[in-house]
């Protein structure tokens, strides 16, 4: 049976949630009335708010009417999760959106990325509200080091963006570096879906102690990436003197700086993971 519970809305995790579905809803509308541009990132950017306008509405929905208890998954962990996500995905668009397509004389452009903007804010409270403090018994994903499993799982996507229009096929070295972001983002996921899915306490082995080794391996794995990517990629793909909105030298940039940000994301999480210990809800 179905049960209204209002209380869901005026909390105030409910009530960032309905602003960040007006807010988006408002960005997407602007910059669609503005007209279809044939660019990747264009696409990318309706998709983030139009994914995070339709996730966050449906949670609303699945909370008003008390259906979220009734399904098999750790409600909290996707929440808290899918909270991260839109968190990376809104301030990707908002700053893709506000460098690329933007400009002094476009107003709807402009107001779109003031929207987009004050929603990334919305969902970075959101994350801030319902992440488990240190100690406190809690879902994986709403620790620190599960965010950080969020992150480094987004950052990979935007890693394989960028790299799937450059030429790495050439050089076995950028090969290695390729199979390193797919490895680790596969083994992120993975625990993102087991904990989820409310499967980890079905874990064969210790999780505390095997996500440890996972994470050694990843700060290893992308320690020789972070010195083989910029060494060939770059003999690839050198300065240009003319650029246009993106070229490969572009793209060659922002893989290394990603490829960077991840090695620090996986850095710390080894190290929370070494501090914390984690309680799972059994399935």
């Amino acid at each position: 049976m179905v049960t209204l519970d209002v209380k869901t809305l005026t909390v105030p995790v409910g009530i960032l949630r309905i602003l960040a579905v007006v807010f988006t809803c408002v960005t997407f509308s602007l910059v669609a009335s503005v007209g279809h541009i044939g660019v990747s990132f264009w696409a990318w950017c309706m998709f983030s708010w139009c994914f995070c306008f339709s996730v966050t509405l449906i949670i609303l929905v699945l909370e008003f009417t008390s259906l979220s208890s009734k399904l098999p998954i750790s409600w909290d962990d996707f929440t808290t999760a899918f909270a991260m996500l839109a968190t990376l995905m809104v301030l990707t668009a908002s700053l893709l959106y506000s460098i690329i397509f933007t400009c002094s004389a476009c107003g709807e452009q402009i107001a779109a990325c003031v929207f987009s903007f004050l929603t990334f804010i919305l969902y970075a409270v959101e994350v801030g509200l319902t992440r488990a403090k240190p100690g406190e018994i809690s879902g994986f994903l709403s620790t620190v080091p599960g965010l950080l499993k969020v992150l480094e799982a987004f950052v990979a996507c935007i890693i394989f963006i960028c790299v799937d229009l450059l030429r790495y096929n050439l050089l076995p070295g950028l090969q290695w570096c390729v199979a390193v972001y797919s490895i680790c983002f596969i083994i992120s996921l993975l625990i993102i879906i087991l904990t989820i899915g409310r499967l980890l306490s079905r874990f064969p082995a210790p999780f505390s102690k095997v996500l440890i080794v996972c994470n050694v391996l990843a700060v290893l794995m992308y320690i020789t990436v972070a010195v083989i990517w910029p060494f060939y990629i770059f003999k690839l793909y050198p300065r240009p003197n003319s650029c246009p909105v993106v070229c490969g030298w572009d793209l060659a940039v922002v893989v290394t700086f990603m490829t960077y940000f991840n090695l620090i994301a996986y850095i710390v999480d080894t190290v929370y993971s070494f501090k914390l210990v984690f309680f799972t809800t059994p399935a």
